[in-house]
């Protein structure tokens, strides 16, 4: 039986192209991590598909080689590594060694030249030799004995794929590379003498260099283009053919300190991988380093591809953690008794459902100390159950100690826990504390918040997937019918990681600025006001929503056929594909911007763009508009109606934006449009009860009016002081003006600027958005700043602070990291630097609005020093706007009330303000 082939990578050669070809990678601070991952996903695969052989991965070491004494100009053109790609050498090369694999980089000798010496080494000891590369080169080499593998193209080369593909055996792949020299490596090549000319002259002459210069009267019969001119520049620049022969020569015969016997793979040291895994936040190669499993293979836009079973086995309980299965009164006593005893606990419903209107509480886990938890299950009803405790008692006893304020509950996602819970008439109250929001807190843009993933960032842990269990897709066991066996330690390992989690987190928010207080006096003491405001839901006119669906359904039909119209003929609008063919090809529209895969693209900024001048592409847009308004609300609104309340009862989450701002699901109401009167149409829909009118409270302008609080700009303080309408302000100053003469357009312009530079939007970008030239934008641009130079100062001040820093904060001090921020890619770079301008607005108005509805809340249940006197509940929240559902004889003494607690949330140096109106439905309240 042969030996395995001995493998040589070519770690140089991957290195630049998976920086170049792969998206950019970093990790939460701004470490570059995508060169490395895309070279290691190459090494798991050829560990993979040569598992018995020896492999050495070879770099380039810094120096001088011979190639630079026979030419010093060789690679004299080829730019400094990118600081981007710099920082990843060393954390890969770590790598590479931790998975026990033999790095070289050797003094004065180049990789390749490693890589010719020992595979010839190999073949003359009688072993084959793979030499993985993406490098041209490299072709020389392959003889009978040595192949090429290039995993990023999954190509595999022998001397008959060379063949096919430069059209040259690899005997005169050096002639070639001669002939037509190299840029990147500077190789001067014979000038005039391109790819094409040089495969023309090695394939007619039959031969190499040697056959050419010495019959160069042949040359000239050849049938190619240019061929009588060329013996003419191959004389000329014989010299320089022959020393670029030598340059692209791969030497197989260096001095090396190593061996072939030295090029065994060590065990991989998994206690580095561990390390550097976490700290390259690789998650799912550091979850299978925790599962225990062999090195596994991403893709290499690093999706993991370690398959999943329907069903899995129950995972072991680990050894550390001693979990209780309370199946008996005395069992459950002495847990109850100890809960009472302390200061907080932790505890975790597992349930029927993820939609708290629907799920069942199956069982509760709870966790007094790390290591320590217990599960009580309540509702397995699977065939052959154990006997359970009652559910009506056990939650009856545990209710007065979820209700008691003074009692701390620590949980993940507690406010799931919360509205479920409230199903059973249990309101929990006290000290709350949340890991998936304490998380959040400490860096929204970091990582998920989820249990799962907090559990192997921060305390290198793989959980127990609820997939593990209960399998996955259409044979998904709901959490009642999972065997005790394996439903107790999940439910245990819960408890105990969101325990351990706490105990890990805190202490680093309160290292953190003002993180603590963000998190104490925002996140958490809006959870249960969130609960509240999710169970009570809003009305829905679903039979208006059927008339707007038949209508929108008219109008895309319409718009359908006037596309057909303009376009000539019938196509699918949805296709990319013919959309491009239509637009690109047969219109000769011109082409703005291409697919990563080359064809023209049509996504929806470029139709946009093209609408400004191009009939189809508007009607294209309208249609596009219209079919996702129909499709997204007025026909799924009536179908997300509870039908036991009949009322609509969205999902609001805390822990996604990296601003601060709430987003919400099922349906998303931060989305519903209101520039459009379809758009606006859909909130009619939004009712009150009979008796009862839709109060709209919006903050008026909040963000520039944080702007002028940050940037303390004097025109802007006193624009918002004396209540000048800001936009015409901004206007009359702009365009030079008196403030009684600026024209609507003119203050559309600069409602335009003022919102676009809070933005950090660029010329060009104001130029697309108000449909002038570029330079006149510009104009407009450094005549804002001339009259509001504070604004520019704080732009200035802010993007140096947070290249200094890393972050910017919000007034109330949350935190937006900017792991970008130093990128050396210019648009990366750019991008940061316009989140740091704007994100301390966004990020304030967030937290304004979220102590708005803690306090108005508090105000509402009767908390507050001045309880609310009115009957009104909170029903939505959308951007800088609260809705209420009033009684109508309350509605005016609530709007004078209710302003009064929204602007009294934060005090700025100008004033906020509130515009609060009332209607019959949301739209009317506006």
């Amino acid at each position: 039986m042969a030996a395995s082939p001995i493998v040589l990578v070519d770690g140089s050669s991957y290195l630049y192209r998976a920086f170049h070809a792969l998206p950019p990678l970093t990790t939460s601070q701004g470490q570059p991590t995508g060169a490395v991952k895309g070279v290691l996903n190459m090494l798991k695969r050829l560990i993979k598909d040569y598992p018995d052989s020896p492999m050495a991965v070879v770099f380039d070491a810094k120096g001088k080689t011979f190639r630079d004494e026979l030419y010093a100009e060789y690679k004299a053109q080829r730019p400094p590594m990118p600081d981007d790609l710099r920082s990843q050498v060393e954390p890969l090369h770590a790598c590479v060694r931790a998975l026990g694999l033999p790095l070289l980089c050797i003094e004065g000798v180049e990789a390749d030249d490693v890589i010719g010496t020992l595979a010839r080494r190999a073949t003359e000891a009688g072993r084959d030799a793979v030499i993985s590369t993406g490098d041209k080169d490299m072709a020389q080499l392959v003889n009978g004995h040595i192949t090429l593998v290039n995993t990023m193209k999954d190509e595999t080369l022998d001397e008959a794929g060379v063949e096919q593909k430069f059209g040259l055996p690899p005997s005169l792949i050096i002639d070639f590379l001669a002939l037509m020299g190299d840029k990147v490596d500077n190789i001067p090549g014979v000038p005039g003498v391109g790819e094409k000319t040089a495969l023309g002259l090695l394939q007619g002459m039959g031969g190499g260099l040697d056959a050419i210069y010495a019959d160069l009267e042949k040359v000239k019969t050849l049938d190619f283009r240019g061929a009588k001119t060329l013996p003419k520049k191959l004389e000329e620049h014989r010299d320089q053919a022959f020393l670029s022969y030598q340059l692209a020569t791969i030497k197989t015969d260096c001095e090396l300190p190593v061996g072939l016997d030295d090029l065994e793979i060590a065990h991989p040291d998994r206690e580095a991988l561990l390390e550097l895994y976490r700290e390259m936040e690789f998650k799912a190669w550091l979850s299978e380093l925790l599962e225990g499993k062999d090195e596994g293979v991403d893709d290499v836009a690093g999706g993991t591809a370690t398959p999943q079973a329907d069903a899995a086995e129950p995972a072991a309980t680990p050894a550390a953690r001693d979990d209780q299965v309370i199946v008996d009164q005395a069992a459950l006593d002495a847990w109850l008794e100890r809960l009472h005893q302390a200061e907080r606990f932790c505890f975790d419903l597992e349930t029927t459902s993820l939609n708290y209107m629907e799920a069942e509480i199956v069982g509760v886990g709870l966790a007094l100390a790390p290591g320590e938890a217990a599960y009580i299950p309540l509702g397995h009803d699977y065939l052959d159950a154990p006997a359970q405790l009652d559910r009506a008692a056990v939650l009856a006893a545990l209710k007065p100690l979820l209700e008691d304020p003074a009692k701390g509950k620590i949980g993940q996602n507690l406010k799931y826990d919360i509205s479920v819970l409230a199903n059973y008439q249990i309101g929990v109250v006290g000290p709350l504390a949340d890991t998936m929001l304490a998380s959040y807190v400490l860096n929204s843009t970091a990582t998920r918040h989820d249990m799962d993933s907090l559990a192997l960032k921060y305390l290198g842990e793989k959980t127990i997937s609820f997939e593990e269990i209960a399998g996955k897709g259409a044979k998904q066991l709901t959490f009642n019918q999972i065997a005790l066996e394996q439903a107790a330690p999940y439910a245990c390992e819960d408890v105990d990681i969101t325990l351990r989690l706490q105990h890990e987190l805190r202490p680093r928010l309160e290292k953190e600025g003002r993180l603590a207080a963000v998190l104490d006096e925002l996140e958490l003491p809006l959870v249960p006001v969130l609960s509240r405001m999710e169970r009570t839901g809003v009305a829905l006119d679903a039979e208006r929503l059927h008339t707007q669906s038949q209508a929108l359904a008219e109008r895309i039909r319409e718009l359908e056929a006037e596309a057909f119209e303009l376009a000539g003929r019938e196509f699918n609008l949805s296709s990319p594909k013919q959309l491009g063919e239509i637009l690109f090809e047969e219109q000769k529209i011109p082409v703005l911007k291409k697919t990563p895969k080359g064809a023209p693209s049509t996504a929806e900024a470029v139709l946009e763009e093209l609408a400004l001048d191009y009939p189809l592409p508007k009607v294209i847009m309208q249609h596009r508009g219209l079919a996702k308004l129909k499709s997204t609300y007025t026909d799924k609104l009536p179908r997300l109606v509870n039908a036991t309340t009949k009322r609509l009862h969205t999902s609001y989450h805390q822990a996604v934006t990296a601003t601060g701002r709430l987003s919400s699901s099922d349906p998303n109401l931060q989305n519903i449009p209101i520039r459009t009167e379809e758009g606006r149409k859909i909130r009619q829909a939004f009712v009150a009860r009979p008796g009862y009118r839709i109060v709209a409270a919006d903050y008026s302008q909040i963000e520039l009016r944080i702007m002028a609080h940050l940037s303390e700009d004097k025109g802007l303080l006193e624009a918002f002081a004396v209540g000048r309408d800001i936009h015409a302000a901004t206007a009359a100053e702009v365009f030079g003006v008196p403030l009684d003469k600026v024209s609507a357009d003119q203050r559309r312009s600069a409602k335009a600027i003022n919102f676009g530079l809070i933005y950090g939007m660029s010329a060009w970008g104001l130029s697309r958005q108000l449909h002038i030239e570029r330079n006149q934008a510009q104009t407009y641009i450094e005549r804002y700043f001339d009259r509001y130079p504070g604004v520019a100062r704080y732009m200035d001040r802010i993007r140096a602070q947070a290249a200094e820093d890393g972050y910017v904060e919000t007034v109330l001090g949350r935190r937006l990291y900017l792991p970008e921020i130093k990128a050396q890619n210019h648009a990366r770079r750019q991008a940061a630097e316009r989140t740091a301008i704007n994100a301390p607005m966004q990020g304030t108005a967030a937290d304004i609005i979220k102590r708005a509805m803690i306090e108005v809340d508090a105000w509402l249940q009767g908390s507050a020093k001045t309880p609310c006197e009115f009957d009104a509940w909170m029903v939505m929240q959308v951007h800088d706007e609260l809705v209420f559902e009033v009684k109508e004889a309350d509605v005016d003494g609530f709007i004078e009330a209710v302003k009064t607690h929204m602007r009294d949330a934060a005090e700025l140096r100008v004033p906020l303000i509130v515009e609060a109106e009332s209607g019959a439905n949301w739209d009317e309240a506006h």
